[in-house]
């Protein structure tokens, strides 16, 4: 061998070893499939990441972005993994999107045997690969639309029993068991746009900028913060177009104090009651949100995780996005992967400050 040949070899050796793919490879990583392959100069193939085939030579392999960029190259798809065809990861988002559009056409709630016959599993493993992509069991996901589905329903007009048997519930008492947490109210007030359900509000100021607390008679239904207090009325509008506001007296001021203060003091608590109105899966990230200690965070992936759901972490991102209690449900304690500030609804800089505050507070707990 001469030495060309040898420099060569220990170039593309050290090119490959100091590549990070090349350790994902070696870990055959599934979920890098599709991201990126890899290919093999001496037998003239390209892989995916996850490829059970005995490892190359790492100066032997190159990297490339695309299945195109590779046979570009002159490779062929390993036999193998077959990479130019669609991972499983794909083909199973495929089958669960198949299935979320019969669930969605059916007028009543499909057996999970109907569901995992259409999709070509069994009904155990559709049944896992369904909530590894959605977040939610086939049963909660159509719960979860046909409670969308009466919201527009009702939006549209029309009687409220039509709505109630069009969105695919058996009996008038089945819905109006369930009513008011699906929509917060009865559904005619709900049709009205929340006519006659009285809200009060009041407007403070804290560190944070303005702060509007607004409260029903379940308990504490928004908690907005922002710099302009008349845009913060406006969104507590358009949330109840046609309900009663009522500016807060002294008592309820008092209530708005509670909040600010648990804003500048974390350490003193907040136990409010709650008017929490969301989707089946929404509820239980907020759930989750509200057993993360004061001073401690959590990535949206270990969000995902403790309510059982891993592969949901984009579903649990949009789920603290559409959180209206800021500080009540402490969406700001969840952060990226890295520990990273990722997007809040009110603002970063006021995620920011928020985690500070927590911060100092368990300090001063453990002086």
């Amino acid at each position: 061998m001469s030495s060309n040949t040898s420099v060569k070899k220990i170039q593309f050796a050290d090119a490959t070893l100091n590549d990070p793919r090349w350790a994902i490879v070696k870990a055959r990583s599934a979920e890098a499939d599709g991201k990126f392959y890899y290919g093999v100069r001496t037998t003239g193939v390209y892989c995916r990441p996850s490829c059970a085939a005995r490892p190359a030579r790492p100066e032997n392999v190159s990297f490339y972005e695309t299945r195109e960029e590779a046979e570009q190259a002159g490779l062929r798809p390993c036999k193998r993994c077959q990479p130019d065809r669609p991972t499983l990861a794909e083909q199973h988002t495929t089958r669960v999107t198949q299935a979320c559009r019969i669930i969605e056409g059916m007028e009543n709630i499909p057996t999970l045997d109907v569901l995992a016959r259409q999709a070509g599993m069994s009904t155990y493993h559709f049944h896992r690969v369904f909530k590894q992509v959605t977040g939610l069991t086939p049963r909660q996901y159509a719960v979860v639309q046909r409670e969308k589905k009466v919201r527009d329903e009702l939006g549209h007009g029309g009687s409220v029993t039509d709505a109630i048997f069009d969105a695919g519930y058996g009996s008038n008492s089945r819905f109006y068991e369930k009513s008011n947490k699906i929509l917060g109210m009865t559904p005619t007030r709900y049709r009205a746009g929340g006519i006659d359900t009285k809200i009060r509000f009041a407007i403070g100021e804290c560190s944070l900028g303005s702060i509007l607390v607004a409260q029903s008679d379940r308990g504490i239904c928004a908690i907005l913060l922002g710099e302009d207090a008349e845009k913060l009325v406006r969104e507590l509008q358009d949330n109840f177009p046609r309900a009663d506001l009522i500016g807060g007296d002294a008592d309820f001021e008092q209530l708005v104090a509670q909040v600010v203060g648990f804003i500048e003091a974390p350490g003193i608590g907040l136990d409010l009651p709650l008017d929490v109105r969301g989707t089946s899966f929404q509820q239980r990230v907020w759930q989750a949100l509200c057993e993360i200690p004061v001073g401690q965070t959590v990535s949206y992936t270990d969000i995902a995780r403790r309510i059982g759901s891993p592969r949901s972490v984009r579903a649990v991102a949009q789920a603290c996005a559409a959180n209206r209690l800021a500080v009540a449900i402490p969406c700001h304690r969840v952060v990226r992967n890295d520990g990273g500030l990722a997007g809040y609804r009110w603002g970063v800089e006021r995620k920011r400050s928020l985690l500070e505050k927590e911060k100092e507070a368990g300090e001063e707990t453990w002086a």
